[in-house]
């Protein structure tokens, strides 16, 4: 089911289909280096991590991670938002195959989600994390509107992230 579609792009919300995709993106080495590694190794642990992640957060939020597509079906990568424990906001987030990457999708897709964040689910504030070592994605939150606020830790023990956020205007219904 696409959810958004922009000039080059649909986003739908990922089925146990994608798990062949989402075992590549995971396993992709920038995902590992700069989101983590989710210890998703096969088929069967991708269609778990699906199950427990984004088709979740479908049922429990009204949103989740989506499927990034070429207008012709193929995947590409993800984005979406996601609401993680450790965080207040909801947080944008994306991901892509290597072989897409610097072709503006994550810009295209990230600008999409944030106004329908703002559009159809009516949220006035969204953030996002990203290594400080992400200069790809902290110009990508930069390039759609966040700004950066602070270092934050999602655990005690975790990485330092940085914290970007936006309060957007939100017309009432």
């Amino acid at each position: 089911m696409t959810v958004i579609r922009t000039e080059r792009l649909a986003l739908r919300e990922l089925a146990l289909d994608d798990a062949e995709f989402i075992l590549e993106l995971l396993s992709e080495p920038a995902f590992l280096r700069f989101i983590g590694d989710k210890g998703v190794r096969t088929v069967a642990g991708a269609r778990e991590y699906l199950l427990k992640g984004p088709m979740d957060s479908y049922v429990r939020h009204g949103f989740g991670l989506y499927a990034v597509c070429l207008l012709g079906g193929t995947p590409i990568g993800i984005c979406g938002l996601v609401k993680r424990d450790g965080l207040a906001d909801v947080d944008i987030g994306f991901a892509f195959l290597s072989r897409h990457s610097s072709k503006g999708y994550a810009f295209e897709s990230a600008s999409a989600v944030l106004a329908h964040a703002r559009e159809v689910l009516g949220m006035q504030r969204v953030v996002a994390i990203t290594s400080p070592e992400n200069l790809g994605s902290t110009a990508v939150l930069e390039k759609i509107g966040l700004k950066f606020e602070r270092m934050i830790r999602l655990a005690k023990d975790g990485d330092e992230l940085k914290l970007f956020g936006i309060t957007q205007h939100v017309n009432p219904p």
